[in-house]
């Protein structure tokens, strides 16, 4: 199955904060297809390369079956030091993300790939610094009993009631929402794309 147009985007990403990011810069994919791809670490591997080594494997996949549109794919990969926190699906996984990343800093890494209708790929590692302050028990229960950590990589949505606890941020604030929009841009008009009707 091809598109019929060089000019369509899709978006290899299930992730509702992506398309939102998008939108705020008025880019909305023609399509969303999400990228099943198996997303478990390498031993050893580190958390930036993962990220970006994620993103690619996803654009990847979706190319194999529209070949003719352009693929942007991205991952987020939340890390204190080497160690690589967990999109936390269960309480306890957000318990111990909020407790580890309490006054601290850490790293968010945006992996971000596109591969243009001529197979050409291009890609881009984003890294963001964030200082959280030092959690109460009421801020860690008032958390998680917002459900917000759900699914979230680290245990967190910045957008949200997290927003509270962040002290600093060095570097893209859309890069830990999920998409560095600023990169995003570079990738695109380096591609030759152009949004329908310009």
């Amino acid at each position: 199955m091809k598109n019929k147009s060089s000019k369509n985007l899709i978006l290899a990403s299930a992730s509702p904060r992506r398309l939102d990011l998008l939108k705020q810069i008025h880019l909305v994919p023609s399509e969303i297809i999400p990228a099943d791809i198996d997303e478990t670490e390498a031993k050893g591997e580190l958390p930036k390369d993962l990220a970006l080594r994620l993103a690619l494997e996803k654009a990847r996949a979706i190319r194999q079956k529209y070949s003719d549109a352009y693929i942007l794919a991205a991952d987020t990969v939340v890390a204190c030091g080497r160690r690589i926190l967990p999109k936390t699906e269960k309480e306890d996984e957000a318990l111990k993300c909020l407790n580890l990343l309490s006054g601290r800093r850490h790293r968010v890494y945006g992996g971000i790939a596109l591969i243009s209708p001529d197979g050409h790929e291009r890609s881009r590692l984003v890294t963001t610094m964030v200082q959280m302050k030092k959690l109460t028990r009421q801020d860690i229960t008032d958390y998680l009993d917002s459900k917000e950590w759900d699914g979230k990589a680290g245990g967190y949505a910045i957008q949200g009631l997290a927003s509270s606890f962040i002290k600093t941020i060095s570097g893209s604030y859309s890069n830990v929402v999920g998409l560095s929009l600023y990169d995003t841009m570079q990738l695109l008009q380096g591609s030759g794309y152009t949004k329908l009707g310009q």
